[in-house]
Parts: structure tokens; sequence; C-alpha cells
């Protein structure tokens, strides 16, 4: 995905920086989870806190504020325990722009309110844009009316494939995950198809794979309200 970067405005600039320390203190962090903050991570900062009285935009239950932290890193990689030890410990939604070499990668979670315990979040797996240089021209956040709608465009443009008419945001996440879940499936599968010997067990996995490419064509496809296939 190629990232697209925002311009957040100045009133809603937060620029704390956030001790790792503190991280740990919101749970039980492992101690693998905390060597990799030491090994990937160079300096976490809290950038901007996107609020009712930060953009002049309403707040809703399932996002009263959106926070966006920028990570400076050590190398070019981050682990996602990080981002989730970080997302767990903050009760907000979270927008990353990881830092390294003079480059920027987007990277968050779908996080929304648990419905069976209103103190826990949700956090789906991790949508990530592609590295882009510092340099590249932010754009202006979209003209939305509430916190809810800014959330759903700062991810739409992580997510690899593009939504359905009619498709909310959590819809949408919940279908990429299947993707994600289904094309695990199909390296599994294949990795099987190499390794088996016996023909009839051939048979058996390549009728199997047959199943989940058709599953995953279904799951791409774009489709329109009532369920017929549109141009992309």
């Amino acid at each position: 995905m190629t990232a697209v970067l925002f311009d957040y405005p100045k009133n809603a600039a937060f620029g704390r920086v956030l001790p790792k320390s503190k991280i740990y203190e919101h749970g039980s962090v492992s101690s693998a989870v905390r060597q990799l903050f030491v090994r990937q991570v160079e300096q976490i900062v809290w950038q901007h806190k996107l609020a009712p009285e930060t953009v002049n935009l309403k707040a809703s239950t399932a996002v009263p504020e959106i926070q966006v932290f920028s990570i400076a890193l050590k190398g070019g990689e981050l682990k996602t325990e990080v981002l989730r030890c970080i997302d767990q410990a903050i009760s907000f939604p979270i927008l990353f722009e990881l830092r390294y070499d003079e480059k920027i990668m987007s990277i968050a979670a779908y996080k929304r309110p648990s419905e069976s315990d209103s103190g826990k979040w949700v956090i789906s797996e991790y949508f990530e844009s592609g590295w882009v240089s510092s340099n590249t021209p932010r754009k202006p956040l979209p003209m939305v009316f509430d916190l809810g709608a800014l959330y759903a465009h700062l991810l739409t443009p992580l997510m690899p494939h593009p939504a359905r008419s009619g498709e909310n945001l959590q819809a949408r996440v919940e279908r990429m995950e299947l993707i994600r879940s289904r094309k695990r499936e199909m390296e599994k599968c294949e990795v099987r198809l190499r390794k088996e010997k016996q023909f009839n067990r051939k048979v058996a996995i390549n009728a199997e794979l047959r199943d989940l490419k058709q599953e995953l064509e279904n799951l791409t496809r774009p489709l329109s309200v009532s369920g017929a296939a549109v141009a992309p």
C-alpha cells in the first residue's frame, strides 16, 4: 500500500515524549516484548491528539479521541507486538507513524470498545502502508462531521482491498482479516502439497486449495449492495 500522510492541525499538536516505562506500567508486559522495545524503538512521541476541542468534530462512544503516535526506530523493523502493547495501554484509537532513515510508514489496527466489557478494547490485526520519504507532501484531513468518520478515513488508505458498497468499517476490517486467514491457510496447503507423496492425498489437497482460492476470489471481489460484482 502507498502511504497517505495527513496534515494534522496545529491545534491538535501534542508533542510529548512517551517513556517506554509508562507503557510497561499499564498491564503485564513480557520480558520478550520489553526486549523488542529496547532493540527496535528509539523514541515514542505522542504527536497529535484529535479530539472535539482540537479538531472541532463530535466524539462518539466508539471514538472519543484519536491519537497519532510517532515512533523513531533503531532499524527498519518493528514487531507488531510492540504496537499491540501500546494499543493495550492507551484507551483510544491510535494511528502510528514509524520513522527510520528519513522514511515514514503508517500503520494501525482497527480499535473498538468491547461489547462484553466496556472497559476493554478489541484490537484487530495491523494494516500498514509502504515506506515513503519523510518529505512526502501531506494531505489535509477529510471534511467529515464526527471523529468516527474521521477514523474510518484515516484507516481506509491502509486497507489492502477496496471497500464494498454499503460496507461499514468494522465489516470491512473483518473481511480483511478473513482474507489474511485464508491466505495463510493456502500457504499451508501449498506446503503440504509439495511434501505429499500419495496421489490420493494430493488430489484432496488440490481440492482444498481450489475451495480456498474460490473463497478468496469471493472475498476480494468488489460488490454492489445487491451483491453483484462491480468494476474496480
